[in-house]
């Protein structure tokens, strides 16, 4: 069964930091480049992060720039955000994406963050 899997996400004040994680199963990870979006109420879905099925290839969007990281490991097939520096304007339902070389578009559930005092 294909599937991501998002973890990591919570409440967290201003300034603070969390990181999301994305568990794979049922594709070869290798194949795979791998993002993260997140969409805010009312507003439509954003590429935060990406990167590439070798992790050779790393793109942030420039609202984040600076503050998150993306990072894969193809042995274990998880994809992780890494998020510092936390923001009001960063909370969303955060979602893991897959575009496979073969199975095209896979996407997770999704996992709120949330950040306030």
């Amino acid at each position: 069964q294909v599937q991501l899997v998002e973890s990591g996400g919570g409440w967290v004040q201003p300034g603070g930091s969390l990181r999301l994680s994305c568990a794979t199963s049922g594709f070869v990870f290798n194949f795979a480049a791998m993002s993260w979006y997140r969409q805010a109420p009312g507003k439509e879905r954003e590429l935060v992060a990406h990167i590439s099925s070798t992790g050779g290839g790393i793109k942030y969007a420039e609202s984040v720039e600076g503050r998150f990281t993306i990072s894969r490991d193809n042995d274990k097939s998880t994809a992780d955000l890494q998020m510092e520096s936390l923001k009001p304007e960063d909370t969303a339902v955060y979602y893991c994406h897959a575009l496979h070389l073969t199975r095209g578009e896979i996407w997770g559930q999704g996992t709120q963050v949330t950040v306030s005092a």
